[in-house]
């Protein structure tokens, strides 16, 4: 298409702005003009009584690989009217990489799926060069990750990092950002960067500080030690020198609920009130999606994960996993106790023989299936699948999602994990309409304005996206047209594959890539560099 008309829309243009009447004009892949324009134009689309607002912008995805595994993957991305996400969340990346990279990418499977290993990617110039020679059905900006780094640099050890592994890691750090990536990603709860010190992620991240991008950061604990964890980032962050970013902000653990997000938020806002650039995102749900080797104290896996999932499969080491779980840490959240296998549900697994177990609690799967307890079943699960089992947590509640969703620095993001299964967290399908429908609509926790600003001019500025997640001049012509009272997320914990609906357009660079519900192009989204 050339250029194009929107007319008579609700335009709500990403920054927060009331909503007004108005009309759109699109020239190629850019906004022309925005407001009670009229102009000539080869496409008129009439959108009375819908709203016209930017595409919205997911920045924690991982959708790493699956990117470069073909694009049928992404129409739940576009049906929820997602154009842009950022790849390499939660110190997981596809890069850099080990020479022998299978171990990296076996713990990192219930993340970013299988697969990763026959990709070829080793270095962040690989991955850069992938994504601009392949057709992407959305935008895509990358990070680098900590976690890639520290394995890169010197697997699962446990040891403390020497000078000349700090130094390479911090040139890892220089070569991502060279490369284009955006920001910088840090998983601290996840193995093996939970044996690092604020201090050595302070050092490392130093050329993120110079670039002036972010950290976003999975922080050390989000249950009983939430408020040090979030000390800790902050700290990094001044040591650094570079903003941060706190991943899925939220606060696990029932007895936990209603008082700990009110004390970590505290720091945040102490720390921004004394000039520290930090902000934070959520997903709106009250269950959480990650690996079940989460549930592996640091202490049990001693720096050697396949050791850790070898020895679950001996009589002695689901022992010894079972006395290591049944005491609290004050350095790691032991969900088995805070949580209760109860409320840990099986998501995902790479051993088709489990495919029974999908769905159940871990609870209710070792009742079903004859183990002695959760930690018996967990180990089987762990040691059968190779580390490769997701979870679904359920470790939050809907007051403290709806405290978080209304700070004036939170994003929405949808955290979607691609694990191998047909179980998957909905948040995959529905996260972005389910703020709209829910919180919006329904609850009335945000407003139309600050729901959608949440979702596209905000999170594209905190990631430095150039002209996107806004309605203006001379932006990117990523835009959605909708029904208010249509559009809805379907997705839910029970039936989780379901489609968002409801959305009558999404135009991507200029090019109309779905309509009524109908995707039309699944290559016209660009790689968007630093």
């Amino acid at each position: 298409m050339g250029s194009i008309l929107i007319q008579n829309g609700l335009i709500v243009e990403g920054t927060g702005r009331e909503p007004f009447k108005g009309n759109v004009l699109l020239s190629g892949d850019r906004i022309a003009k925005v407001g009670n324009t009229e102009q000539n134009a080869e496409c008129i689309i009439n959108a009375a009584g819908k709203i016209v607002c930017p595409g919205f912008i997911d920045i924690h995805r991982h959708c790493d690989a699956k990117l470069l595994q073909g694009t049928e993957f992404a129409k739940g991305m576009l049906a929820q009217g997602i154009t842009t996400t950022v790849t390499g969340n939660c110190g997981m990346s596809l890069a850099p990489s080990p020479a022998e990279p299978e171990e990296m990418y076996d713990f990192m499977e219930a993340v970013l799926g299988s697969g990763c290993a026959a990709l070829g990617i080793r270095t962040s110039q690989q991955y850069r060069q992938a994504l601009q020679n392949r057709p992407l059905p959305v935008n895509t900006a990358f990070m680098a990750g900590t976690g890639s780094i520290k394995i890169t640099v010197r697997g699962f050890s446990n040891a403390p990092w020497t000078e000349k592994e700090l130094a390479e890691a911090s040139a890892l750090v220089e070569e991502a950002l060279a490369e284009g990536a955006v920001g910088i990603s840090a998983g601290i709860m996840y193995l093996p960067e939970c044996y690092s010190t604020a201090k050595d992620f302070g050092e490392i991240l130093k050329p993120l500080g110079k670039a002036g991008k972010p950290l976003c950061v999975h922080i050390r604990g989000e249950g009983d030690s939430l408020v040090p964890s979030v000390q800790e980032v902050l700290e990094i962050g001044k040591i650094a020198g570079c903003p941060v970013e706190i991943s899925h902000f939220k606060c696990c653990g029932v007895k936990n609920w209603r008082k700990g997000i009110h004390q970590a938020i505290a720091c945040i806002d102490e720390a921004r009130a004394a000039g520290q650039d930090v902000t934070c995102d959520f997903y709106p749900y009250e269950g959480g999606s990650t690996a079940l080797t989460t549930m592996l104290p640091p202490s049990f896996v001693a720096g050697d994960m396949t050791a850790a999932l070898s020895r679950l499969g001996t009589p002695e080491g689901v022992e010894e996993f079972r006395k290591s779980v049944s005491i609290l840490y004050p350095d790691w959240d032991n969900y088995a106790i805070t949580l209760g296998w109860e409320r840990i549900l099986i998501s995902g697994v790479s051993n088709k023989e489990n495919e029974p177990f999908l769905g159940l609690s871990v609870a209710d799967a070792a009742k079903k299936f004859g183990f002695s307890d959760g930690a018996a079943c967990a180990a089987y699960l762990m040691h059968s699948d190779a580390g490769k089992t997701a979870i679904i947590n359920l470790s939050m509640c809907q007051d403290d999602i709806d405290t978080v969703a209304r700070l004036p620095y939170s994003v929405v993001i949808s955290d979607s994990i691609y694990a191998d299964t047909n179980t998957p967290h909905p948040r995959m399908y529905g996260a972005f309409p389910k703020i709209l429908r829910e919180y919006v609509r329904e609850r009335k926790v945000l407003s139309l304005q600050e729901a959608v600003a949440k979702m596209t001019s905000r999170p594209a500025a905190r990631m430095g996206l150039k002209n996107r997640g806004i309605l203006s001049a001379n932006a990117y012509a990523d835009l959605l047209i909708f029904d208010p009272a249509r559009f809805r997320d379907n997705a839910t914990f029970a039936d989780p594959t379901q489609f968002a609906t409801g959305l009558d357009q999404v135009f991507l660079n200029g090019k109309l890539v779905l309509q009524n519900g109908c995707c039309l192009e699944m290559d016209a989204g660009s790689p968007i560099l630093r």
